[in-house]
Formats: C-alpha cells, structure tokens, sequence
C-alpha cells in the first residue's frame, strides 16, 4: 500500500488511467470485430464504409500509444487485404 501522499494519489491516477485506457482498447478490438463481420457477410462496400471508421479508431489508439504503431499498421493492413480479396 501507499505510504506518502504522493503515492496515494499516484494509485489513484494509475487506476483511472487504467480504466480509460481499457474502454479505449475495447473500442478497438470492437471495431476490429465490425469490419470482420463485414468481411464474413461478403459485403464489400458495407466492410469499407467499416474499414473507414476503424481505420480512424486504430489511428487514434495508437497516438495515445495504447498500441503500438506498428501493430496499428499491422491490422489496417491486414483488414485492407482482406476487403480487397472479396471482390477476386
């Protein structure tokens, strides 16, 4: 446990943090999840219409460094080449 004031309120600040950080990561994973539905479905526009939110999402996420940029890269990537091999 916390013995200086400074401790304490930094366990406090750590614990909010914590939680805002948590809804953000579950923003993205949600996301994620849209445009695989979308992609599953065989809805090309529908998964880019998606694609083009989360895109944002992810970017914004990895600002904050919650994620790394490279794995931000690494998904929106990965989601683009999947809409792309719909149409083939």
């Amino acid at each position: 446990m916390a013995n200086t004031a400074q401790a304490r309120k930094r366990a406090r600040q750590a614990v909010a943090r914590n939680k805002h950080n948590s809804s953000l990561r579950s923003l993205l994973r949600t996301s994620i999840k849209r445009v695989r539905q979308a992609i599953e479905a065989g809805d090309q526009a529908q998964a880019n219409e998606v694609f083009a939110r989360t895109t944002s999402v992810i970017d914004r996420v990895a600002d904050k460094k919650i994620i790394h940029k490279n794995k931000a890269a690494r998904h929106k990537s990965r989601l683009a080449a999947a809409i792309k091999a719909i149409a083939a």
